[in-house]
């Protein structure tokens, strides 16, 4: 049974669509990724199932009711999201910043339990965060700070889990840690994990379910072996991409592509696309 979908969903800014008429079903228990170039709405998307922003129209139904209906308690037991930029944080130190995932539990004065202080701690340890507790944010690098708003999401101890661009800031190493945990919060306790990766290759090695996004619509959503392909990266990017095998997973990979030129400079947003899509390691 599928728990999360959206029904014909328009989002917008203004007069401006950025989603248009998609309906898309979230896999349960797997890990879903959303590619796309730019601008292409991904974000956007993430932000209007998980209700950050509002949609025009349509619907985000989750366990059989509409999102917009849900208590806002209830919801953020079911769900949490890191957004790609989070901010609020200036100020606190890393515990108290964790601590905030325990709000959907409080109760009364909002004081901490020792059930609350048991999940706070295995957060902060298994995003390597733990020694980091009684420090200031403002005193952490950006890679830090990205694995504290991590912890901070786990803490919440949800079923669902949004990511957008989980490994920014983090060098090689420490995007794979990240990965890596999030594969196994998915395979060990079935969580519903879902994030925005610009990486493809990233996407494909650790995905079960990937949507490709192209100007606020879904071009091929699918497992790996039907999203990365030639025909469907072309569309979505204007590249030449040369797919080959992963040979540790054996998943498809980009192992090199071209720009399209001529078909590029056709593209509106040409001003904000990216090189980072088929690194290799």
């Amino acid at each position: 049974m599928v728990r999360l979908y959206t029904e014909s969903i328009n989002i917008g800014y203004g007069e401006r669509l950025v989603v248009k008429d998609l309906s898309v079903e979230i896999p349960n228990k797997k890990i879903t990724t959303i590619i796309g170039s730019n601008g292409c709405g991904k974000s956007t998307l993430l932000k209007a199932i998980t209700r950050i922003i509002s949609h025009q129209s349509g619907a985000v139904i989750l366990d059989g009711k509409n999102i917009l209906k849900e208590n806002t308690k209830i919801l953020a037991k079911k769900m949490a999201i890191l957004p790609q930029t989070p901010e609020g944080a200036s100020g606190l130190t890393v515990g108290e910043l964790v601590s905030y995932g325990r709000f959907p539990y409080q109760k009364g004065f909002g004081r901490l339990t020792k059930k609350d202080h048991e999940i706070i701690d295995w957060a902060l340890e298994v995003t390597g965060t733990k020694d980091f507790k009684f420090r200031a944010i403002d005193a952490l690098s950006g890679g830090q700070r990205q694995r504290v708003w991590i912890a901070m999401a786990l803490a919440q101890e949800t079923e669902i889990i949004f990511l957008d661009e989980p490994t920014t800031y983090l060098d090689m190493a420490h995007q794979l840690e990240v990965l890596e945990l999030l594969q196994k919060l998915n395979v060990e306790q079935g969580r519903t994990i879902v994030m925005v990766l610009h990486d493809l290759n990233q996407a494909a090695r650790f995905a079960d379910y990937i949507i490709a996004l192209k100007d606020g619509k879904i071009v091929k959503a699918g497992d790996c072996e039907e999203v990365m392909n030639q025909s469907v990266l072309k569309e979505v990017f204007h590249i030449d991409a040369e797919i080959g095998r992963d040979p540790r997973t054996n998943k498809p990979m980009c192992i090199t592509y071209n720009l399209l030129k001529g078909e590029w400079k056709n593209e509106k947003n040409i001003h904000s696309y990216t090189t980072d899509i088929c690194i290799n390691y």
